[in-house]
This record gives C-alpha cells, structure tokens and sequence, in this order.
C-alpha cells in the first residue's frame, strides 16, 4: 500500500507540526552532503538556490545553454497567492478549496492545503528578490482574476509573468553559483538514475556538446525537468521540453502518478498547417476581460466585426452564468471543441472560437474617461483610451498575436482553440515530494502535483516555487539526517559503471539503425494518435486503438528511424531521438491509464462518462484514488492504488453555472 506520509492533525496544523518535529540537519553536516538537482525552472532553481543557501553542495543541470532559457518563462499570466488583497472574500481555505475542487476531487488534501498556506510567502520572496509585479496606483501589488475563482488572487508581471519569476530564482541560483555552492551544468542531459542498496545516489549525464557521458555522485537526486505535454507532438510546450529524466526515473522504480491527466488550454492560436512544429498561448489572463463566442448561424463565413450582437453566442456566459469566461481550462476546452464540431466554428479551419475585447475597451475607455474629467468624449477618444488602458495590462501578447497571425487584435477578435498545455500526471510522491525511490525527489511539474484531474490558470509557478523555496528545504532533511555518514561514493562503484554502459548501448543502437525516417516523422505520428485518440475526448475503442498503434509505431521506430551526424558532437537529433523513444513508451501508459479509469474527470473526459448536458461525470465510488504505476519492462506496468480521503471538502458534482 502506498504511504503518502500525510502528518496527522487538523488539516490547518499539518505542514507547521512537521516543520517543528522533522528532522534536522546541522549546518556543519549540510556542507558534506551533496544534492542533485534536474532542472533549472522555477521548481529547480529555486530548489537549488534555497539548498544551496542552507548550506548544502548543490550540482544543478539543464540540457538549455542557460539555466534561464527553462519552459518556466513561457508562463504569461500570473501567480495565483491568498493574500485577499481585494479585500473580496479570498483566504487560505477558499484558495484551497477552489483547488480541490478545480481539480475535480483527484488530489490530496494535504498537499493542497500546504499549496494555498505557503502561497503568501512566496509573493513576499519574489518581493524580495525584485520581481516586478504590477501594482494599483496606491502602491499595493495589483490583481486580477483566472478561471475557476470568483475572487482576484492572481499577482502578475504584464504578460511575461514566469520569465520574471525565473529571473527572481535565476538570480538566487547564480549567487550561490558565485559562492560555490552550486556547480552548474548546463548543456547536460540526465539520461539515467544510480541506484545503489535501493537509493538514489547519482545520475549518469550527457555533455550535449561533446557527446561524452559523465557520473555524477548526489546524496539525493531531485527532478524538476517539467512536464510532458509533447508527447502530443504540437503543444504550448517548448520544443526541447520532454519527460525523459522523469521516465528514467519511472523505469528505476519510481512510480508514475495518474499519466492520463493532461490540461487542454483553451486559449492558444490554433493550428494553421503541418509546417507547424509548436503551438502559441495565448495566456489565460485574457479570459479575464475578453469576452468568448461563436455565431449563432452554423458555417458564417462574415467578418466577426460584421455580426451584430444579437447574432452571437456568448456561449460560456449563457452555460455558465456564475462563471461565464471564467470557468476551468478543462470545463472552457470542452465547450469550445462541442461548438466546433456542431458547425459554429470560426476562421479558415472552423476550428476555432472568438475571444473579443470590444467590450473591454470600450469600458477601460469610459473610467479613463471619467479619471480625466472628460465628460463629453467621443466614441473614438473612449476607444482610444481603451486600447491605452488594454495594451498596459495586456501589450506584449497583443503584439505576439499580431506578429504570429499578421492581425491587429485590437480591433478584430482573436481566433483561439484548445491545445496540449500543462501536465498533471508525473512522478508519484509523497508529502514529503519523494518518489518511491528512496532519495530521489520530484518537485514542480514533474511529480503528479496538487492539481488532481485538472490545473487552475495561475497555480503552475505556485506550485513550482512552494516545492523548490518552502517544501523542499525542510522535507530533504528529514531523508538527509541520516545519511550524514555516508560518504561520498566513489565514482567507479559498479553501479555506476553498469548504469552508464547501459545508457552508452542505447546511444549505440540508436545511432546505428540508420534507417529511412526523421525523428519528428515518428514524433509526428504519435502526437496524432493521442490527440485524436487521448486528447479533449477519449473513448475505450479509441484507446484500444491507440495502444495497438503506438506498440507498432515503437517497433517501426526502432527499426526505422535515421539520425544523421555522429554520437560525439553537438547533435540535436540524437538528443531528439532520446527523448522520443522515452515518449514512445510514456504514450502507451497514458493510454493504458485513460483506458482503466473509466469516469471523467477535469482534463481526462471519457465520453462513456458524461451528464446529460455534456458534462463531466466522475464515478467516486469506483475511482477515488490516484493511479500509481510501476515499471515491470517494456509494455508492462502494474498499478498501484492510493486511495484519496476527503475530511473537510466533499466531493460533488462541479457546477459553474
């Protein structure tokens, strides 16, 4: 049975009774311990700045040039902390509730509630290190609203949110790299885990540049390397974002949790041909003004600025009258992709739906108006004023959707569909962020998180930095207080000799297939079976359909697959080749997992499993419990079951209307 090591005690006192009887380490002994860390996002480096400071000798690696070119930047739309600074209701418990229930009733309690306890202190961190947040005009740090809450909790920088969070925990990271307490690796790729007596104690590592494979000692190994979405080919993820060191992890004993929850944003550019090798986000933040809709007549192929009001469907506010634009991601995906397959799509592909700033501008327009004392402005003056107060809060994603679709969204509606986002599933772990590997830690994205079934907007980078600033540096030395004996383990040690021969034969085979198709061809592949098979909506034929296909896609590859170049050289095929095998094989399971949880639930909708109006329906009875699977071989995976308890919220069907 699986130990999640939740702490006993009201749901309010978990987290400060364990940080007054966890284990401690003395600063004397922090300096001889030695700890890996995977990643350089925010979950990584804010993990490692944090040990670092505290004491400990930190190694952190990245596969980018630069520990500051991680995915976390890419994160636009805010931070979501309870500090209830609208004075409109916001607390801990509502934070934590609002998760919970966002997450559809598949996550613990526990974690969640420590999530929303810690949030506060994060903003004051960022504060600290510099990271500007937008602030109101009397000073205090500015909000606004995300999906799934009906209070104002999201802090926010513009549209470039985790970029300047990541500079934030960049900085704290490259201070202790001047210290010398971390040693950066950067252009290294973690390509297996070193297991010796069932502890994590090292990694094997590639030099990307020269192709030479590296060992590396820790006294506990963290993964901070990010989700999955690209196992779906097009996504909103980077290009190089991938779930190798996490599958490396997996396929040395560590579980992996609920691998069929994947998170559809409802608010990206939609795709425009096969030339594409991503796909833009646009960031949620814009669901907080824009308004979101369809005609009313099916096929109307008129310009959005040429339908009167009374020919549109507002179709999220008519549903969801509580929320209207503001519903979940999952909730907002399936609407969207229910009026694009009825006939009511919009653009050259009709797929794909408005989201419409007249109205704000018009209403941003008319209090700048009224600010100035301009009583009698005209229409056109309001606009223009409008469109000031818009391209403020919103400019620097206004003009990236102008430069990507070569239209002005100011004055005509954004063409927006769903696509592959964010990953709940990952890593299994505990309260404590530990895999069922003793030693080795999954924080951030990578471990199958707070979220449950389904993330809400702004909750990433929370969850990314309480794990790497305020979880991690006390959980780590409940593990680490008795391992202050051990020495560092020499480098030769069989365990590690055998965990790098392994990784140099695949290496080896892969470059020796030399056979007729592209990497991306198979990528490419893949990505289609599980869009169309375990993607918005999933089936249990399809997924059937979808195993068969991918087991044969993986034998096609390994027999077929050409990667130019040689082993020893910068060669981003090779490193391509790599992670698309471990994709491969990750592909499999989340179709093996979509197809035994038979329910729906937040991002995972079976559509054997709905409501009479189209809605998600979950089965508690049978599937209250998060999907922990064991690595067995290829194809082979045993589950296990962690049951989950609800003691203060009490799973209901979600409503929004």
């Amino acid at each position: 049975m699986l130990n999640a090591k939740i702490p006993a005690g009201p749901l309010e006192t978990k987290w400060s009774k364990y940080k007054s009887t966890v284990k401690l380490v003395n600063p004397a002994n922090k300096r001889k311990l030695e700890v890996i860390v995977i990643g350089t996002g925010l979950a990584g480096a804010s993990a490692a700045a944090s040990l670092a400071e505290l004491g400990y000798k930190v190694k952190a690696f990245c596969f980018q040039d630069s520990a500051r070119r991680a995915h976390s930047i890419a994160a636009q739309g805010g931070i979501n902390a309870a500090k209830n600074y609208q004075n409109d209701g916001d607390s801990v418990f509502r934070l934590f509730y609002d998760t919970v229930k966002g997450g559809d009733y598949r996550a613990r309690e526990g974690n969640v509630y420590r999530l929303a306890e810690v949030s506060a202190a994060i903003i004051d961190q960022c504060v600290a290190q510099g990271v500007p947040f937008a602030r109101e005009y009397g000073g205090l740090l500015s909000n606004r609203s995300f999906g799934g809450t009906q209070v104002q909790r999201t802090f926010y920088a513009a549209g470039q949110t985790g970029q300047q969070l990541l500079l934030g925990a960049y900085s704290a990271l490259q201070r202790q790299v001047a210290l010398g307490n971390v040693k950066m690796y950067s252009r290294h790729e973690m390509l297996d885990v070193v297991k010796i007596d069932g502890k994590a104690r090292g990694i094997i590592a590639r030099d990307l540049v020269t192709g030479k494979l590296e060992r590396h000692f820790g006294h506990a190994v963290l993964i901070c390397s990010g989700g999955y979405g690209n196992v779906f080919f097009l996504s909103t993820n980077a290009m190089g974002s991938n779930v190798t060191a996490a599958w490396k992890a997996h396929k040395a004993g560590a579980f992996f949790g609920n691998p069929c929850f994947t998170q559809i944003h409802p608010t990206c550019i939609p795709v425009s041909g096969d030339h594409q090798s991503k796909l833009t986000l646009m960031s949620e933040s814009l669901r907080n003004d824009g308004r979101i809709w369809v005609p009313k007549k099916q096929n109307d192929n008129r310009k959005p600025t040429d339908i009167p009001e009374e020919e549109r469907d507002y179709y999220l506010e008519r549903r969801y009258p509580a929320f209207g634009n503001l519903v979940p991601r999952d909730v907002a995906s399936r609407a969207a992709k229910e009026r694009c397959d009825a006939g009511y799509g919009v653009g050259a592909s009709k797929m794909a739906v408005y989201l419409d700033y007249a109205d704000a501008i018009v209403r941003y327009g008319t209090i700048e108006a009224s600010k100035r004392g301009q009583e009698n402005a005209s229409k056109d003056e309001i606009i223009a004023m409008g469109k000031g107060v818009v391209a403020e809060k919103y400019g620097n994603l206004f003009d990236m959707y102008a430069k990507i679709t070569g239209e002005n969204p100011y004055e005509t509606p954004m063409r927006i569909y769903p696509a592959v986002h964010y990953t709940m599933g990952g890593l299994w772990v505990d309260y404590e962020l530990m895999t069922t590997v003793p030693g080795l830690y999954a924080l951030g994205e990578a471990n199958f998180s707070d979220h449950g079934a389904n993330r809400l907007g702004a909750s990433a980078l929370m969850q990314g930095l309480a794990d790497g600033y305020f979880v991690i540096p006390y959980t780590i030395g409940n593990y680490l207080a008795d391992e202050i004996h051990t020495k560092p383990i020499l480098l030769d040690h069989p365990a590690f000799v055998e965990a790098e021969i392994a990784v140099q034969k695949q290496l080896d085979t892969l470059m020796g297939i030399q056979g007729k198709h592209s990497v991306d061809h198979f990528h490419k592949a893949l990505g289609k079976i599980m869009w169309d098979k375990c993607g918005m909506a999933r089936n249990e034929q399809g997924l059937k359909e979808a195993i068969n296909e991918i087991r044969a896609l993986k034998e096609e590859f390994w027999k077929d697959v050409r990667i130019p170049g040689t082993q020893f050289e910068l060669n981003p095929e090779l490193e391509k080749a790599g992670r698309v095998a471990d994709f491969l094989e990750l592909g499999e399971l989340m179709c093996m997992d979509a197809l035994m949880r038979r329910e729906s639930c937040g991002g995972h909708f079976r559509e054997e499993s709905q409501t009479d109006e189209g809605e998600a329906k979950r089965d508690d009875e049978n599937f209250s419990f998060v999907a922990a699977w064991e690595y067995k071989g290829p194809g082979n995976f045993d589950l296990h079951k962690e049951e989950l308890n609800f003691e203060i919220v009490h799973p209901t069907q979600r409503s929004y209307k």
